[in-house]
């Protein structure tokens, strides 16, 4: 395989919502380069990107897939995304090592929730981005209106390249104002006639062309000196601007097509070619001692791994880009992260599930490698010359979340390194054991991105597991002080256990003074694993008991917090003051005071007025206009607080403050409300006390 060198490369991603035609574009641009001789589609389940059962299954991309297109002695690295915000880390992975974003908008639906979405990860990325505008030829397309969608979300900084002649079943014409050329395609689509713009069209396509041209000059001075004086500019000089333009983001230009019917493609393709940016055009990578790395091929080797994928019998592949140097086969590299040096043993172009093996990569460029040991998403590698890491990506949070338990008690050992396998695959899929509520929980980004999940557990690891609903890690804690005291003690022969503590507890605040009715010998402050804060005084006087067996108290109390005694939740923030007591010379020992401080400490908190707090959210959701009555009411439903609402384009955003307790499936309903049209994220904010009556239903329940 031909190796490109820097200034030859570019590397696109593809975005859009769901069915807008991601994929069949990318088969389309493979195709249409010659590097296939038949295109497949979504419906035959043959296309280069989609081919992992889970997709053929769904019918559409669940994973980001890596291949290749040669055009006009330009190589484009592609990389095919998923269009549902559940599998957004295969986005935010693909966007970090692309250097131009292809936003594809349907032509029937023009700027939809899906695109405000992946939008802003875009903002996150700064990427130069263009819009095509596709299934231009589907009989409801509406062209104008998505154009004006695109305008009225994205401002002056969206142009116009090219427009339909005519839209819907009859379009086989695209007038570009760039080139001032009307491309007629035939039938089947592929190489278009170029052909004079129509007489009646020449009137809009000049107004349209003069429009391109200023937006070209604005973004460089010289050129708007050329502009003046001469009152236009050539195809170069307009091409250097939108270049100039496109990287500061100050242009957004927007093409037509229909990539099913191969009309288009071969023309974007060829601006992406010209004006699009390298690598080495871009703004340096940012590394962790906070200098900067160029993308220069006559520096260090330096490679950052954005992706990771085990493929049955295969193995690991690692996805990587080289971001300085070049790389060759059998080349030895250190793993910045771990200190363990890499080889790598061969080299790959990958076109979907297809290795092409290639001698060489340089800075730029997109390849993979097998096998690597101790390397994984977000590492860097680099040569033993200089030590660089280069700034990982911060992939978002989970949403949602479920208890998962294998339905064979054999398969437990085994799911816990399945979904360790499958977790240093997908950054945005967590499992961690909670003790607290002794559930297995798997977070992730919503109900489909849970399901895929359960699917590859079955199918890939042979592991058939159920989701249950997981329980809510409350919290406890008291509203007043309240005193008790506790005599262990137990005769059986021999010595005995003899232990009696006599303590108080109070609410602790942050700042408040050490109690002034008791002396205060000693204090331990402790911050609690599990969030807020436990205070514990000595306050024994006379040495009634000794002060050796303070710890034991401490530690008995420390138990009983990690066990409430109201739904057996952690307690926090309370402090507690050991005032008296009496203790045996030969009866008292550790485990005996241990066992009268816990059980001194679950007798004061009953009577302390007890306090159960829930874990509450900062939600974001994200919805049409139209819809947010409804989508409100149902959050209110769910004892939300409605914290606030702005616009963002054709579309609301809602900011709420909702409970744990009440998200469980709420992805599912949101969809179901919406039907489909609306997103939302999340953040975990504090803990907030429940209402009465939810907490003495809480109560209830535990007593049962």
């Amino acid at each position: 395989m031909k190796v490109y060198d820097d200034k030859h490369i570019k590397n696109i991603v593809l975005l859009g919502s769901v069915r807008s035609g991601k994929t069949t574009l990318a088969e389309t641009m493979v195709y249409e380069a010659g590097l296939i001789k038949r295109r497949g589609s979504v419906e035959e389940k043959n296309t280069i990107s989609d081919y992992h059962e889970i997709e053929h299954e769904r019918g559409n991309s669940v994973y980001a897939t890596s291949l290749h297109t040669e055009w006009r002695d330009y190589k484009i690295n592609i990389i095919d995304t998923p269009g549902l915000d559940d599998f957004v880390g295969e986005i935010a992975s693909s966007l970090r090592v692309a250097d131009t974003c292809v936003m594809l908008v349907n032509a029937q639906y023009g700027v939809e929730v899906g695109t405000e979405v992946i939008w802003n990860y875009v903002e996150q990325f700064r990427k130069p981005t263009i819009f095509a505008v596709n299934q231009v030829d589907h009989a409801k397309a509406k062209f104008d209106e998505a154009v004006a969608s695109l305008r009225e979300r994205f401002g002056a900084a969206a142009v116009l390249m090219q427009y339909p002649l005519r839209e819907g079943e009859g379009f086989d014409s695209i007038i570009d104002l760039l080139k001032m050329t009307m491309y007629k395609f035939p039938a089947d689509g592929g190489k278009p006639e170029k052909l004079p713009i129509p007489a009646g069209e020449k009137e809009k396509a000049e107004r349209l062309h003069n429009e391109l041209v200023e937006k070209a000059a604005e973004n460089d001075e010289a050129l708007m000196e050329l502009y003046f004086e001469k009152g236009s500019l050539d195809e170069d000089e307009m091409r250097k601007g939108l270049k100039i333009g496109m990287r500061n983001r100050e242009v957004f230009p927007i093409f037509c097509m229909s990539a099913k019917r191969n009309m288009g493609s071969g023309r974007m393709m060829g601006f992406i070619d010209n004006v699009a940016p390298t690598a080495g055009e871009m703004l340096p990578e940012q590394t962790l001692d906070g200098g900067e790395l160029a993308c220069d091929p006559a520096g260090p080797p330096v490679l950052f791994v954005f992706k990771t994928l085990v493929e049955p019998y295969l193995g690991k592949i690692t996805f990587f880009k080289v971001c300085s140097g070049e790389v060759s086969e059998g080349m030895d590299l250190v793993n910045y992260q771990s200190g363990d040096s890499e080889r790598l043993n061969q080299l790959f172009i990958m076109d979907g599930k297809e290795r092409n093996q290639v001698k060489k990569l340089v800075a730029g460029d997109i390849g993979a490698t097998l096998k690597l040991k101790a390397t994984a998403t977000n590492h860097t590698l680099h040569g033993r010359e200089a030590r660089v890491g280069l700034a990982p990506i911060v992939f978002p949070e989970p949403r949602i979340r479920s208890a998962i338990v294998a339905r064979e008690k054999k398969d437990d050992e085994k799911l816990s390194e399945a979904l360790r396998d499958m977790q240093a695959e997908d950054q945005t899929l967590k499992a961690e054991f909670a003790p607290e509520v002794k559930q297995l929980i798997l977070w992730g980004q919503g109900e489909l991105h849970l399901q895929v999940a359960q699917w590859r557990l079955e199918k890939i690891y042979g592991i058939k597991t159920d989701f249950v609903e997981p329980k809510i890690p409350y919290r406890e804690t008291i509203q007043k002080a309240a005193s008790a005291m506790y005599r262990h003690k137990k005769q059986s022969g021999g010595s005995g256990q003899f232990a009696e503590v006599h303590l108080r507890i109070e609410p602790h605040v942050e700042g408040a003074p050490d109690p002034g009715d008791l002396p205060v010998r000693g204090k331990e402050e402790i911050d609690l694993p599990w969030g807020g804060k436990l205070v514990f005084y000595n306050c024994i006087v006379g040495g009634v008991i000794d002060g050796r067996y303070l710890p034991s108290i401490l530690k008995g109390v420390m138990e009983k917090m990690q066990e409430g005694p109201i739904t057996g939740s952690y307690v926090r923030d309370v402090r507690v003051m050991v005032f008296d007591g009496k203790m045996h010379a030969v009866d008292s020992n550790d485990i005996s005071f241990k066992i009268a401080g816990a059980q001194a400490f679950k007798e004061a908190f009953r009577q302390a007025d007890p306090l159960i707090l829930e874990p509450i959210y900062e939600m974001e959701v994200m919805v049409p206009e139209e819809l947010m009555g409804d989508v409100m009411s149902d959050l209110q439903a769910r004892r939300s607080i409605i914290v606030g609402m702005e616009s963002q384009g054709r579309y609301q955003v809602l900011k709420a403050l909702t409970p744990l307790a009440e998200q469980y499936k709420y992805t599912t309903a949101l969809k179901a409300i919406t039907q489909g049209r609306a997103s939302f994220k999340r953040r975990f904010k504090e803990y907030a006390t429940v209402p009465y009556e939810v907490q003495k239903g809480l109560a209830a329940k535990c007593a049962e």
